[in-house]
């Protein structure tokens, strides 16, 4: 059936001299390629992620220093969220971890490739309930010397992932919360 289907198509829109090929872009045509990051830098690095089950919504960030200390936090939220809504608030809550210890030099790596691109000015936030989160990262950057958003695979993220996941799965304890924009 799928193949009948197939036939009619081309037969019925045949080629000619004016046919130009579909010109598709893909977001993530650089997941294929491996960047090294140079560690003779005075950059700190920042990993980011949200994550949302049916237990709740967590969040998690781990900071880097240059020297290889590991500073991971994370937090649960208890409001109405979406997906880019968690992770934007995941990359804030990194982004003021940097700021509480005094860095000059960030490089923030993520997997959502929504947040990277709006962070980097590629892309237009165009959903009303992003464009606040926006705001927000643009005036946090203004904090830093030198700031660089870098979207990377799925894999290279996986610690800020199981601490996403773990905020989302333990308990709710109290009143620690992180209030929304």
């Amino acid at each position: 059936m799928k193949a009948q289907a197939l036939a009619d198509q081309l037969v019925e829109n045949p080629a000619d001299d004016e046919y130009q090929p579909l010109s598709t872009y893909f977001s993530d045509e650089k997941v294929n390629a491996v960047e090294v990051i140079s560690e003779d830098t005075n950059a700190w690095k920042m990993f980011f992620d949200g994550a949302m089950n049916a237990k709740g919504v967590g969040i998690g960030a781990i900071l880097i220093s240059p020297t290889g200390q590991h500073y991971p936090a994370i937090a649960r939220l208890r409001f109405f969220y979406t997906n880019n809504t968690t992770e934007y608030e995941a990359c804030i809550m990194g982004m003021n971890m940097a700021i509480d210890q005094d860095v000059e030099e960030l490089l923030i790596m993520g997997y959502s490739d929504l947040i990277i691109r709006q962070a980097q000015g590629e892309w237009k936030t165009r959903d009303v309930k992003l464009i606040p989160y926006r705001q927000h990262v643009e005036n946090l950057s203004k904090r830093f010397k030198s700031i660089e958003f870098r979207y990377i695979p799925w894999f290279h993220n996986e610690l800020a992932d199981a601490l996403a996941t773990l905020a989302s799965m333990l308990p709710y304890p109290g009143n620690v919360h992180i209030d929304p924009l």
